[in-house]
């Protein structure tokens, strides 16, 4: 099963499954795949099917020696801890213009507390295999994650929770010599190359793609058709970006994916996919207006046929065991907004020791109506953009973003040698965003009145560090 998509959706995996991850996903501490599992306890029998694995135990349990294992046995769990700070010296807003997760300035924030268990597609017998995800987020990054219908809104401080996944895993023997994979229920949105965990994303901060037009959080179902064990396709049905069905859904029609993924090429230096996703994502309630004057999303029954369309490329090759390059290409044209926004991303990332990795990022985004990037002032502004309540933000004009990071990914040896299985990483950055086509949308607050900032500056310098403990 693939996946590396907007906030890397973590599902199990097969033996013909190869997961294309840019270089600095750390799996150990994110995937609850089979490269994470202890072989202490072999299973009796292997599997009658190659493409299902046989069942292995997991890190939470301890089978006796000699005992066959239990389905159960196979339970895997992870926690990880993250907090971090942006510096921006010469903000007159407080904000950092252009992000989510990390919009708050010179302020130092708990932005995941993130726990999950899990089991790897695991055979059950006659070509069949099952398995599932359920995780959890608490902290400032769920401000920015919710799913309606799942606990969305429930608290309104900066520190909240959210559930990221819940699904279930299955493996068929269905028309393909290889078989079909459905994943069902709540999972990660499947573009992009930056993931919601904070180890599989390699800087602290996100690029603009990711942040504002890929889809984060989805529930239906996706399938993957295994056509060749190097060749995948991908389809998908489902609510809606970060929403649910009936009242807690934008509206009242289907959204779903196409797309294909290629999994080690070219004696797997090679992994990239080009998938799209097509459906009214605009919320078909009525415009509400607050006493202050802000108004919600909603735009009425026109939101059920005003289409939004999303296409990404994205590409992983490895020169050599320790340097890799990623591409990553994503468009979306949106009926509603009348808005077309695309970005182009390119990745290096070089492991120096395997302690410490260098990684840089550039990009290049387009916002052509400035209705896209936008920043979401108060706790639960975001979430009511999605429900249809009134919201304040602000927003810049048309604009062409740039944005050069540069950072490090250091494991210090001299605190994980204490750790046992847990790893401690921090992962320094300095970053430049840049207006390139004239406008000054940073470091300036927008008002109700005038929520279009162009009063700002033309460039943003900023220093960001966070750390990281996993389990």
């Amino acid at each position: 099963m693939k996946i590396l998509y907007k906030h890397l959706a973590i599902f199990t995996v097969l033996p013909y499954t190869v997961i294309p991850l840019t270089a600095w996903a750390d799996t150990s501490s994110i995937l609850p795949a089979q490269s994470t599992i202890t072989f202490a306890h072999p299973t009796s029998t292997p599997p009658a099917n190659p493409d299902v694995a046989s069942n292995q135990a997991g890190n939470l349990f301890s089978p006796s020696k000699g005992q066959p294992l239990t389905y159960w046995d196979g339970l895997v769990g992870h926690l990880s801890l993250e907090a971090g700070i942006s510096g921006n010296p010469w903000t007159r807003s407080g904000y950092n213009f252009g992000q989510y997760y990390q919009d708050r300035a010179n302020t130092v924030a708990l932005n995941q507390i993130m726990g999950s268990i899990s089991h790897p597609v695991t055979s059950i017998g006659g070509g069949y295999g099952i398995g599932f995800v359920a995780e959890m987020l608490f902290g400032s990054d769920a401000r920015f994650d919710p799913t309606l219908g799942m606990g969305a809104g429930t608290t309104s401080s900066f520190y909240q929770w959210t559930p990221t996944q819940a699904h279930i895993d299955v493996h068929t023997p269905w028309i393909f010599h290889h078989g079909i994979d459905f994943q069902i229920g709540q999972i990660y949105g499947l573009l992009g190359a930056e993931g919601t965990p904070a180890l599989a994303r390699p800087f602290y901060t996100f690029n603009y793609s990711n942040d504002y037009i890929v889809p984060f959080e989805t529930v239906g179902v996706v399938a993957t058709m295994h056509l060749t064990k190097k060749w995948d396709w991908i389809m998908g049905i489902d609510a809606g970006n970060s929403t649910t069905f009936g009242s807690s859904g934008n509206n009242s029609r289907p959204k779903g994916y196409f797309g294909f993924a290629w999994n080690n090429l070219m004696n797997g230096k090679l992994n990239m996919h080009a998938i799209g996703r097509f459906g009214p994502e605009a919320n078909n309630g009525p415009t509400l207006t607050s006493p202050a004057g802000w108004t919600s999303s909603g735009i009425g029954r026109a939101a059920n046929h005003r289409m939004q369309y999303n296409i990404d490329f994205l590409a992983t090759y490895h020169i050599t065991d320790k340097v890799s390059v990623t591409a990553n290409a994503t468009y979306l044209h949106d009926d509603a907004l009348r808005d077309d926004a695309y970005g182009y991303t390119s990745y290096i990332s070089w492991d120096i020791r395997p302690f410490l990795t260098l990684n840089a990022r550039g990009e290049i985004f387009r916002d052509n109506t400035g209705g896209i990037v936008t920043e979401y002032v108060g706790n639960l502004s975001y979430t009511n953009s999605l429900r249809n309540r009134p919201y304040p933000y602000f927003n810049a004009p048309p604009t062409t973003y740039g944005d050069l990071t540069i950072g490090a990914t250091y494991k210090p040896q001299f605190i994980n040698q204490y750790l046992g299985k847990a790893q401690f990483t921090l992962r320094p950055e300095i970053r430049l965003d840049k207006s390139l086509n004239g406008t000054h949308p940073f470091n300036q607050r927008g008002t109700i009145t005038n929520p279009t900032v162009n009063n700002g500056t033309n460039n943003m310098l900023w220093f960001n560090c966070d750390a990281i403990l996993s389990f």
